[in-house]
């Protein structure tokens, strides 16, 4: 007898799938933008507000308001580019810094 699934489970999104499956091949960036927007909308988000891309950014600023150091956080999300990668994570650094307590 086959399981009943949800109706939102396993419904096309390309890397929705059931935990455990694997894949021969990697997933897409618009592929993992598609499912974040997905679930958001299922959780009662407006998909409009998030992105795949915020995600990872969003990853960073935490990961510098913790203290971890740029390169750790780049290893787990995945940057190639130390430029991007620390556009993100800079925006956390100015915040704290000394200069914005200046006042100017």
């Amino acid at each position: 007898m086959a399981s009943a699934r949800r109706p939102h489970e396993g419904a096309g999104v390309p890397g929705d799938r059931p935990v455990g499956a694997v894949e021969d091949r990697a997933l897409t960036p618009q592929s993992i933008n598609l499912i974040v927007k997905r679930r958001c909308a299922m959780a009662g988000l407006d998909p409009r507000d998030y992105s795949a891309h915020r995600l990872r950014a969003g990853f960073l600023t935490e990961a510098a308001r913790r203290g971890i150091a740029l390169q750790e956080a780049m290893q787990q999300s995945q940057h190639r580019s130390v430029q991007q990668a620390a556009s993100d994570y800079n925006e956390v650094e100015r915040a704290k810094g000394r200069a914005v307590r200046l006042g100017i």
